[in-house]
């Protein structure tokens, strides 16, 4: 089996990560990284006997393929001037930071017959993938995504940093159009948005409530469903999904004291675990490679960023 030569453009705490998962795949060669922090990029070049460059440029004619991690306000110029060059792309979250430049983005790539994915890793966690088999009739969905603040992403909020793996998530998880929203935030530690809380109504009749936190001390990482005859529970961390059933609630009030109990079933879901960017870097190679399908389409991955930038927008103009 041939393999794809491949590039990582970025090699910062992302970049370092795809650069070593691509390492160990079978069907990839790392051929190159690129990065104008020379002093890091030696050290990925020498770990993993690789050519480095300050330039992306330089890589043209050496890559079929390209990861690119830089930066959100180098994804549009970087990956535009890849696709056009005839590489296959894996973009890292937000494709941009503006719609019609993603929009532009897609479009070249289908002129060209490239593919070009969106690093929504999440989508590989195995819990999330087994989430789609229990979940059909959603009332309410809750999200939680909090930690502490890092100075490692500085061109952006929680929005476009961590909430946009939820909004993902719940879009293609409820398949309904969004149609209000209502949006809570604050900046703590910088002048973007540190805590954001999004509410979403959808067409459907559901509603998802979205918290995302870089003001929190203790890290959570979890989605819960509410359908009418279950109770979902996902942990991104420990790919880890319970389901509560057949719930039911009474209160005893005695002299001293009120008590609530509470009965319900609990199934702990078998989930097939895995490292989610070494499935998505395979799913990336093996749609290049070999024209498999996407596994989100086109017109999903846009939808994902509108309602993200919108609920970026809202905070603006609210503060």
């Amino acid at each position: 089996m041939s393999k794809v030569n491949v590039g990582v453009i970025g090699v910062g705490r992302m970049g370092k990560y795809h650069a070593s998962i691509l390492s160990e795949l079978q069907e990839a060669e790392l051929a190159a990284v690129v990065d104008i922090d020379s002093k890091g990029r030696k050290v990925i070049e020498k770990n993993y006997e690789t050519q480095g460059f300050d330039n992306y440029q330089d890589i043209y004619g050496k890559v079929e393929a390209a990861v690119v991690a830089v930066p959100t306000g180098l994804h549009y110029p970087i990956a535009k001037d890849l696709l056009k060059a005839g590489i296959h792309v894996l973009l890292e979250k937000p494709c941009a930071n503006n719609l019609d430049h993603a929009r532009e983005l897609f479009q070249i790539a289908q002129e060209k017959n490239l593919t070009l994915h969106i690093g929504h890793v999440e989508r590989f966690n195995g819990a999330v993938q087994e989430l789609h088999k229990i979940v059909d009739s959603p009332i309410f969905v809750e999200c939680k995504r909090m930690g502490p603040f890092t100075n490692r992403i500085k061109d952006d909020g929680v929005v476009l940093d961590i909430m946009i793996h939820d909004i993902d998530i719940i879009l293609n998880l409820i398949q309904s159009k969004v149609v209000k929203t209502h949006v809570l935030g604050a900046s703590v530690f910088s002048e973007k948005d540190d805590l954001v809380n999004a509410q979403l109504e959808f067409e459907n009749g559901c509603i998802a409530n979205i918290i995302a936190s870089r003001a929190s001390q203790n890290q959570i990482r979890t989605l819960s469903v509410t359908q009418k005859d279950s109770f979902v529970v996902l942990d991104y961390t420990d790919q880890e999904i319970y389901v509560h059933r057949k719930s039911s609630s009474e209160h005893q009030l005695s002299k001293d004291s009120l008590r609530y109990k509470q009965e319900s079933l609990v199934e702990r879901i078998f989930v097939h675990k895995d490292n989610p960017l070494k499935l998505e870097l395979k799913h990336f190679l093996d749609c290049a490679v070999n024209g498999s399908p996407r596994k989100v389409a086109i017109d999903n991955e846009l939808y994902s960023l509108e309602i993200a930038l919108d609920i970026l927008s809202q905070f603006k103009g609210n503060r």
